[in-house]
């Protein structure tokens, strides 16, 4: 094919299977594997819920693998388990509106990162010394601007959290555009 020719036009099927290599691609920029990022995208896609069986077919992956993903995406809050009468197998579904999905995240990383370096910056803090060493000093200055950017991203990240659209689209938005 030349590079003047129009590029044929996706299948919904392949663009499907695109969009969750990217989200999973990038997922591992992100610092979820890429498996994670993986079935949550093909939640996120799916017009209905789909049991470990589906997710293992569909993404070619094991049963413990599929199941671990699960588990931490439940744990995420990033997907939700749907109950069908009569069924002995759990199907999942994804959290679709993503200003939630975001507001997952936040507080996910937000747990699992930020308020254990907080909880380790507060114990070092408490180092007994003298302030006229100079090493003394100069840990301490370090940790208490570290300590000082934690403290205000903690605040910016709970706000985030607890933002409803309008405010979120309003002012966060803002800063971008």
């Amino acid at each position: 094919m030349s590079p003047d020719q129009p590029t044929p036009a996706l299948s919904l099927a392949e663009a499907k299977a695109q969009f969750i290599n990217l989200w999973g691609v990038s997922g591992s920029s992100w610092g979820v594997s890429k498996t994670l990022a993986q079935t949550h995208a093909l939640l996120l896609v799916s017009p209905q819920a789909l049991s470990t069986e589906d997710i293992m077919e569909q993404l070619s992956i094991s049963r413990g693998n599929a199941s671990q993903t699960v588990r931490e995406l439940i744990d995420w809050g990033l997907i939700y388990k749907e109950l069908r009468p009569g069924e002995r197998r759990e199907y999942f579904v994804a959290e679709k509106d993503m200003l939630r999905v975001t507001q997952c995240i936040i507080a996910s990383r937000k747990r699992r990162e930020l308020d254990q370096m907080k909880r380790t910056l507060d114990q070092l803090a408490q180092l007994p010394g003298n302030d006229a060493d100079p090493d003394y000093h100069a840990f301490h200055t370090a940790l208490a601007d570290i300590q000082q950017l934690a403290d205000t991203s903690d605040k910016l990240l709970t706000r985030l959290m607890k933002a409803e659209r309008n405010w979120f689209l309003d002012k966060f938005l803002k800063l971008f555009l």
